[in-house]
């Protein structure tokens, strides 16, 4: 009951948000139900003044709700099909990590921004944004405005990212399979990386977000070694401040429920039960993930995005530019698809 107080006015208003924004997006696919849901929230959180009573809500929505989204992504998925995307796409997840580290590394010293805010950027543009800079801060020591600071930039690229990508990778002619490499390994947080595939599918009735989700959640694993090595960094540079990194902390746990849900759907697909049998799921997953996608409106701050300062948002932006080149060009020199 506590936790319904807590939480239920900031879920319903996800809600009341992503319904018609479900349906919209079924009469007009071109845009996709995240996108409308996206823009819904954001033009939400202009008209609500007090965001207090809600704000709990719709961050459970934008963080667990969508991963339980994902989750439910994994049933109708066979676990051999998962294993070889993982495998197939790691040396593009680590060419664009690598890259986003380095950009960060040198825009540091070339604009002045101080050290911690750059590597919360770099890294929360590489790997898988909010999350990732949330996983890096404590152990880099990072204060609160620095966090605030880092994940307002990669909100504001994040957005950009749902709403130009699908248009970006028609122009490029890129393939149902490319597209969903490139947003899985191109796009900063997996809720526009889910928004983005999304609204692939939408207009090209295609399984892109099933690829883009395995993509992200394999460059998801990468804040375990990257966390582990900053904190390694800063050790025997002498400036560490006695914090500890746990691994039981900054693993992202909802990939091993994925992971699970793949292994029942193949068994299941051994015993001979069909993989349409989990279509009901799946179309829940599509749909909590517009929910998720109105919380990630909803939760918008203009003020604090405004507020980060042009240095940030360069060294945003060229991650973000770097990660998209590098994507594309190691895509095309695997040939990938």
């Amino acid at each position: 009951m506590n936790w319904f107080k807590h939480n239920g006015l900031g879920i319903a208003c996800c809600l009341i948000v992503a319904i018609p924004a479900w349906f919209l997006g079924r009469l007009v696919p071109a845009v996709g139900g995240p996108v409308f849901a996206i823009l819904m929230g954001m033009a939400g959180s202009l008209l609500i003044r007090k965001k207090q009573p809600v704000q709990a809500g719709v961050s459970f929505t934008s963080k667990r709700i969508l991963q339980l989204a994902v989750v439910l992504l994994g049933f109708g998925m066979d676990m051999s099909v998962v294993a070889q995307i993982g495998l197939m796409s790691l040396p593009v997840i680590l060419s664009t990590v690598t890259v986003s580290l380095v950009v960060a590394f040198l825009l540091q010293k070339l604009l002045r921004i101080p050290s911690k805010t750059a590597i919360l950027i770099g890294v929360g543009s590489s790997i898988c944004g909010g999350s990732a800079i949330a996983a890096t801060a404590p152990v880099i020591d990072a204060d609160g405005t620095e966090v605030t600071q880092s994940i307002s930039v990669i909100f504001l690229f994040n957005v950009i990212a749902a709403l130009i990508f699908p248009t970006l990778g028609d122009l490029l002619r890129l393939t149902n399979e490319g597209f969903g490499l490139f947003a899985g390994t191109a796009v900063n947080d997996t809720s526009s990386v889910t928004a983005a595939a999304a609204a692939w599918d939408a207009v090209h009735g295609s399984h892109a977000l099933e690829l883009a989700a395995i993509v992200k959640m394999t460059r998801t694993l990468m804040i375990i070694p990257i966390t582990l090595g900053l904190a390694l960094y800063r050790s025997r540079a002498g400036r560490a401040s006695g914090t500890k990194t746990s691994v039981k902390k900054i693993f992202p746990y909802f990939i091993l429920l994925f992971v699970l849900a793949s292994v029942i759907t193949t068994v299941c697909m051994a015993a001979g039960i069909p993989a349409e049998v989990f279509q009901p799921l799946k179309t829940l997953s599509k749909f909590l993930i517009v929910m998720a996608m109105a919380a990630i409106g909803l939760n918008t701050d203009f003020q604090k995005m405004l507020g980060s300062g042009i240095k940030p948002i360069v060294l945003g932006f060229c991650c973000w530019v770097s990660i998209a080149g590098v994507s594309l060009l190691m895509q095309t020199l695997l040939k990938a698809w």
